[in-house]
């Protein structure tokens, strides 16, 4: 199956290793991170949405504009736009950038991180929410002809848009989320599930009970992992840098604000601080260190190794399901350069060489 690289491009240059300088939206970094993602190969790049952030639609849509064939994959909380007019804002930039939009539906395990943005709903009305927006939204998208929609969230009568997916395929949905009320709403609406940076039987299990809430709405997803690759060019290398890498971190943590909250409020992050209590290195060559430094707080695990390791481990994960990879670096800018150099290319030919013995197998 066909291989999608994600990278990240932030509104300004900044990490756990990287404190937050000057302007919120730093227009030169935005435009540099876009041009060194498209050149080094990467299919799309999230722009992440939280709930102190610039808007992640307005980012992609500069993102898009300054570049030609980069993907931007808008990271977007249900329940604060009506479903109606962020179905036609996703659907007007994806035409403007000639099909170039996917859409990361992102319901929000914090309670508190919420509550900034005046929503005090539970996270299983969250859900329950999601999944009526996303009825609805996938409705404005293909219906031709005004339509109806009565839930307990929303009541809509008489929609309809002008506007649709620049293609007939649409916009991809990804879908964030580890709870149980997560994977029954993923089952229903996910094109591509997306997973944080777990061991392989994590992924495996989790893998697993997607398929299953999926098959019984008849849907067959795609599956997504996010990790930090630290590469260098000996394994030796390579752990030396990880180790300098949690280092800086842990100096920086005060003013880069990546400290460990006292209670973890997300699924996804009690499974990777699951895995950190296991160990800080992992199956081959996850590495766990800045997950249990900062309480996992997104995407925080690694993996180790020289540019061949870390493509073996990835490969590894492809035979478990996953398709897409997520993959962003400590020094954002500079990583993403490495990675398009001596990560991407061996990734592609590796799952080339996989598939194409598959093939010669079946027949």
């Amino acid at each position: 199956m066909p291989v999608e690289f994600i990278g990240f491009i932030g509104s300004r240059n900044q990490s756990e290793t990287i404190p937050p300088q000057g302007a919120a939206v730093d227009l030169n970094h935005i435009e540099a991170s876009a041009k060194i993602h498209e050149n080094a190969g990467f299919d799309r790049a999230l722009i992440a949405f939280h709930s102190n952030s610039p808007e992640s639609i307005l980012l992609a849509q500069h993102v898009a504009s300054v570049t030609r064939d980069l993907g931007v994959l808008i990271a977007h909380r249900p329940g604060f736009n009506a479903p109606t007019i962020a179905a036609r804002q996703l659907a007007t930039l994806d035409n403007l950038s000639r099909g170039r939009v996917a859409v990361h539906i992102i319901t929000g395990g914090s309670d508190v991180e919420l509550q900034a943005d005046g929503d005090h709903t539970t996270k299983a009305r969250r859900y329950a929410r999601t999944s009526e927006y996303l009825d609805i939204v996938r409705a404005e998208w293909d219906s031709r002809a005004p339509f109806d929609y009565t839930g307990d969230f929303y009541t809509v009568r008489g929609a309809s848009s002008l506007v649709h997916p620049y293609r007939e395929s649409g916009i991809p949905v990804y879908f964030g989320g580890s709870s149980d009320e997560a994977v029954v709403v993923a089952g229903k609406h996910a094109d591509v599930y997306a997973l944080w940076g777990e061991t392989y039987e994590q992924v495996s299990e989790t893998v697993a009970r997607v398929r299953a809430a999926a098959a019984r709405h008849g849907r067959a997803p795609r599956f997504s992992l996010s990790l930090r690759p630290i590469l260098a060019d000996t394994e030796e290398a390579a752990w030396a840098r990880a180790d300098r890498i949690l280092e800086t971190a842990r100096a920086l943590q005060a003013e880069t604000g990546y400290t460990r909250a006292a209670h973890i409020p997300n699924e996804g992050s009690r499974r990777l601080l699951a895995a950190a209590e296991k160990g800080v290195r992992l199956d081959k060559r996850l590495w766990t260190g800045i997950a249990a430094l900062t309480g996992a707080r997104g995407n925080s695990t690694a993996l180790v190794g020289t540019p061949d390791q870390v493509a073996e481990a990835l490969l590894d994960y492809y035979r478990i399901g996953i398709s897409t990879f997520l993959i962003r670096g400590f020094d954002p800018l500079e990583d993403a350069y490495e990675y398009g150099r001596d990560l991407i290319p061996r990734v592609r030919a590796l799952i080339a060489a996989e598939d194409g013995r598959g093939r010669t197998a079946a027949a």
